[in-house]
């Protein structure tokens, strides 16, 4: 329980040191987010019977195991499951047991004991609440306990805990708030671990909103010092950083922070088929590239993070393979890429079409010939045509200055 896990304070408030095994089991456990990716896989589409049968089985060893009664009830509601209602008269018997012990506690520190008494037993029994699973109510109790709290640290853990919850439930709203709470109390302070913790949650929700690019800078700017095992494991973490800077950085950033990278290095050859991905895509061997990207499509498919973005990833990364291979020539045979990527002429056609038809290629194909040719945009002339519309702007602005001066 919470009161166990939750490290003891002085009067002081000043914190007693504990093991860092004990403060991670601590973050690890306050919400389980290892929970997101079983229940993602009950409805994920390429997920076999088995692996939903397991899945579903995890969840259900994790609610025994914690007395997870809220979130048995909300998974029961979700994923239409058959309730068990002597599980749940169970849970419900054991959790207000240990809410009412908390609540004894609480009162005893408000009428005997200091404030830093009063703070630690109102996070316990905030942070036992969030562990079973009750949403809600873990918010207001987390509100009433930052209420309590003077500490900017401990300000921020109960700020981070409130991320993960958001998380927890993907409440988009929850997460956000919060993050937007953390980088105010930033400002006032805040140590390097902390920091770092931040950035690391910031660029999880980044990446589940699509917005790739500052993911990857946040990853990145982590990776030599992550700690939030809470969030995701280490060599996850590196792996969803090679997938997003090799959509996100230009090529010699790419090379320099991530083909480079030590510590992604040193992960990577834990993980072959990213490895391979990055390095296909960076050497420009296209076929082999093409290969890799069918087993990251697979993957993607069962990543309860990066799924929701599964095919624009796909189409991107197709995108940006296509025109690295173009800006080399000012023209190259349909066969020749063709077999540059290891797929049928046809094949080639069809996809080279739509991304023209759709923009996203600045090139033509000479159907007659068998040709595709490049179309680099000319730089200058776009430049000068926006210097033109920029300076007729400042013209009429200028014009309207002068009349209403004169006036």
């Amino acid at each position: 329980m919470a009161t166990s896990d939750a490290p003891k304070a002085s009067k002081d408030d000043q914190p007693v040191e504990i093991s860092e095994e004990e403060e991670r089991a601590r973050l690890i456990s306050c919400p389980r987010l290892a929970l997101v990716q079983h229940a993602f896989m009950l409805t994920c589409p390429a997920a076999s019977d088995d692996e939903k049968a397991a899945a579903k089985q995890a969840l259900l060893d994790a609610v025994k195991e914690t007395n997870m009664g809220p979130y048995y009830e909300y998974l029961c509601k979700e994923y239409s499951w058959a309730q068990d209602d002597a599980l749940v008269a169970k849970m419900k018997a054991t959790n207000d047991a240990e809410i009412a012990k908390l609540e004894a506690v609480i009162k005893d520190a408000d009428e005997n004991l200091g404030e830093s008494e009063i703070r630690e037993a109102n996070l316990a029994k905030a942070e036992h609440l969030c562990m079973i699973g009750d949403k809600d109510g873990a918010v207001a109790a987390f509100k009433e306990t930052y209420e309590k709290t003077v500490s900017l640290g401990h300000r921020l853990d109960i700020v981070f805990t409130q991320i993960r919850l958001g998380m927890f439930y993907l409440d988009n709203d929850l997460t956000l708030r919060n993050i937007e709470k953390a980088e105010t109390l930033m400002e006032s302070g805040g140590d390097w671990d902390r920091r770092n913790r931040l950035k690391v949650y910031k660029g999880a929700y980044a990446a589940s909103i699509r917005d790739f690019a500052k993911a990857t800078s946040l990853f990145l700017d982590t990776v030599s010092t992550f700690t939030s095992y809470e969030i995701m494991e280490y060599k996850k973490f590196v792996e969803t950083a090679v997938l997003l800077g090799m959509f996100s950085l230009p090529r010699v950033e790419l090379h320099k922070k991530v083909v480079l990278g030590p510590e992604i290095q040193e992960m990577l050859h834990e993980s072959p088929t990213t490895r391979g991905f990055m390095q296909s895509f960076y050497k420009c061997d296209y076929a082999t590239f093409f290969k890799h990207l069918g087993e990251i499509d697979a993957a993607l498919m069962k990543d309860a993070l990066l799924a929701p973005h599964r095919r624009f990833y796909i189409r991107e990364m197709r995108i940006l393979a296509y025109s690295q291979l173009l800006q080399s020539y000012r023209s190259v045979t349909l066969d020749s890429m063709a077999k540059s990527f290891g797929v049928s002429p046809d094949f080639i056609d069809r996809e080279l079409s739509h991304f023209i038809a759709a923009k996203r290629l600045n090139c033509k194909i000479d159907k007659v010939a068998g040709i595709v040719m490049t179309n680099r945009p000319d730089m200058k002339n776009a430049q000068y045509q926006t210097v033109i519309k920029q300076g007729d702007l400042l013209l009429n602005q200028v014009q309207k200055l002068s009349q209403a001066i004169n006036i």
